[in-house]
């Protein structure tokens, strides 16, 4: 199924996503629209941004999570590193509960600190945290789980918590579109599918290996090997750092100039 839906600018402060290395923010002249290509996955056919009355709305920037690919092409892109495993419906109240949404991305420190945050709100049953206490960053850069990640509320802070945190990529049964929109749209983290349901199969800390272009994830503590649903044309949105930046990659926008 597919859903067509437009993103607008806001002052909410994750509305938009960049690279962490751009501390630039732009805006759109009256009423541009920009179509992005088509995303698979239960995402979007039709990507369009529309923003009004730029000179009242403003784009926040939020620095994109630390994520080190094997490759600047995402059509090459494989993330190797140890798994955390979570189940079904892990809601976006689990990833970053609402008490810190007073964490404001675009400020480094808050940004850092609020990956501390990621998952802390997962029922006591998960007795491995997925940060450790006093820690800034996982040991997990990639996060295993069931149907419908990402559900509830449509806070954008989820996939920034994620991506703050270290963690590159989630390989899930299902999403939750927004959620799955909203990793695209902040290019914080990989929301990837898989054919079967993986989350029974491994567990926290095997090691494991992404490849994007075969799409393709190797367990090596089970030696086993599974077929990922292909990320399709959502892959290089992501890689540029959100849709913004793959905007002005692609010259739908002018590209960000330093101030003096």
């Amino acid at each position: 199924m597919t859903m067509a839906a437009s993103l607008y600018l806001s002052q909410s402060p994750i509305a938009t996503a960049t690279r962490r290395s751009s501390p630039f923010i732009s805006l759109l002249p009256p009423s541009q629209s920009i179509k992005f290509p088509s995303l698979h996955c239960h995402t979007l056919k039709d990507l369009s941004i529309t923003a009004s009355h730029a000179s009242q709305r403003a784009a926040t920037i939020i620095p994109r999570a630390a994520a080190t690919p094997s490759s600047a092409a995402s059509s090459t892109t494989v993330f190797h590193g140890s798994c955390y495993v979570v189940g079904d419906n892990i809601d976006t109240d689990q990833i970053i509960p609402a008490e810190y949404l007073t964490l404001v991305p675009s400020n480094p420190s808050e940004y850092e600190k609020l990956g501390s945050y990621a998952l802390i709100g997962l029922p006591s049953s998960y007795s491995t945290r997925f940060v450790e206490p006093n820690e800034m960053k996982t040991k997990y850069s990639i996060i295993i789980a069931g149907d419908n990640f990402g559900c509830g509320s449509s806070r954008e802070h989820a996939p920034v918590a994620l991506g703050a945190s270290g963690a590159v990529a989630v390989v899930a049964e299902s999403y939750a579109r927004i959620f799955f929109r909203n990793s695209v749209s902040t290019g914080e983290i990989y929301p990837l599918e898989s054919e079967i349901r993986i989350c029974d199969e491994c567990k926290t800390g095997d090691v494991l290996t992404i490849e994007l272009a075969e799409s393709r994830l190797i367990n090596h503590t089970t030696g086993k090997e599974y077929k990922l649903k292909p990320i399709g044309d959502a892959g290089p949105v992501i890689e540029a750092g959100g849709i913004f930046a793959y905007a002005r990659k692609s010259g739908m926008i002018p590209s960000l100039t330093p101030s003096s």
